[in-house]
Formats: structure tokens, sequence, C-alpha cells
């Protein structure tokens, strides 16, 4: 199957017209306060009102209260939520979207035995201070050991045009996940750098 894409952090309507325009998979929006692409629930749900229907819209929180979750996944139509904290998904379950937990690697001691049984999904970042990667990578060689969890698995970290291929030809994961990689300052996007992260990923993927 292809790679699927998902750009996240996304601030302004002309940066989702541009992903959807790209043919990205999924967009993400970050409702944690302290990041820099933070959105409030308002601006969410205008720019969720121009992702078309077969584009994943995916909720960022960290520690967010599972009933502030459930209203964002309402107002913003979210299809999945991403829990980039030490959240528990287990106490998330009831938020109305699939959940995506998130494992901050920083080495194979960080690998936990399995993933939530809550989870659908299973995002890779690098473990940096603060929440998220910080536009870092971490070995792709340790993402093959997940395979024993049976779900889908997303890369992320430190992920741009000029690299991706790589990192789908070392990793094969499911998904890729990109923000700073195709920014042109924090929350800004560059319309170029998006195609041609798209270019990388569809270059990189085996040939039938």
């Amino acid at each position: 199957m292809p790679t699927r894409v998902k750009v996240c952090g996304l601030t302004r309507a002309e940066d989702v017209l541009a992903c959807v325009e790209a043919g990205v998979d999924a967009v993400g929006f970050n409702f944690w306060p302290q990041s820099k692409r933070y959105l409030t629930l308002d601006v969410a749900e205008r720019l969720a009102a121009l992702v078309p229907a077969h584009v994943l819209r995916v909720g960022v929180f960290v520690r967010a209260p599972p009933a502030e979750v459930r209203i964002a996944v309402e107002r913003a139509r979210l299809g999945a939520v991403q829990l980039h904290g030490d959240e528990d998904p287990q106490d998330y379950i009831g938020v109305g979207a699939p959940l995506w937990q998130v494992v901050r690697i920083s080495g194979p001691e960080s690998l936990p035995g399995m993933p939530s049984r809550a989870a659908s999904a299973v995002l890779l970042d690098a473990h940096v201070e603060g929440q998220g990667g910080g536009g870092r990578r971490f070995d792709w060689a340790l993402v093959p050991w997940v395979r024993a969890w049976r779900l889908p698995v997303w890369l992320a970290g430190g992920l741009t045009p000029e690299n991706v291929g790589e990192a789908i030809v070392r990793a094969a994961p499911d998904g890729v996940d990109v923000a700073s990689g195709v920014e042109s300052a924090p929350g800004i996007k560059d319309a170029a750098r998006i195609l041609a992260f798209m270019a990388a990923v569809r270059a990189a993927e085996p040939k039938p």
C-alpha cells in the first residue's frame, strides 16, 4: 500500500488548501497551548471545514482532559486523536475518535513492550525535552522492532523532503508525519516543500 502522509501543525487556511492540493492523507491540528503551532478550537473548526472528507483530521493533545478532547473531536470533526504526552489511552476511549499513541524514542530501551490496548495506531517520534520531536530524527532501524504490535506505524521526527525517502526505505512505515520539515517558519508551511515531500515519498515506495 502507498505510504500515507500527514502534515501536522497547520495554522493557516492557505496551508490547509496547499496540503489538500498536494494530495496528503491527513492533516494535524495542535491543541497544546505551549506549542508554537497551537490553535484555538474556534480556529481549528474553521480550518477543518476546508478539509474534504477523504483527508483525515487529526487532533494533537498533551494531557488534555478527556472531556475537552471530546468537544474538539465534535467541533473540528476529528477522525483521530494523537496523544502526545504521558497519557493513558484507556482514559480517552470515550472521546469519539480512534486514538494514536505517541512513543518518544531515545534508544531501544525506550520502546515499550506493547502499546495500550486502546491504541488504534502508534506514532514514533524522537525524544527531546518538552513535547514533540523538535525536528530531530531518531534511529530508524528501531522501527521494524514494533511490527510485533500489529498496529499501523507512523514515523515522525526530523523528516524533510531530503530524507523522507531514506526513512521509507529503511523503516517501511505505514505513514510519515511532517511539520517543521515543510515550513518556512513555525506554523507557516511552504507549499513547494509540501509538494517536494510528497514527491520524495512516492519516489521511495516500492514499484509494483
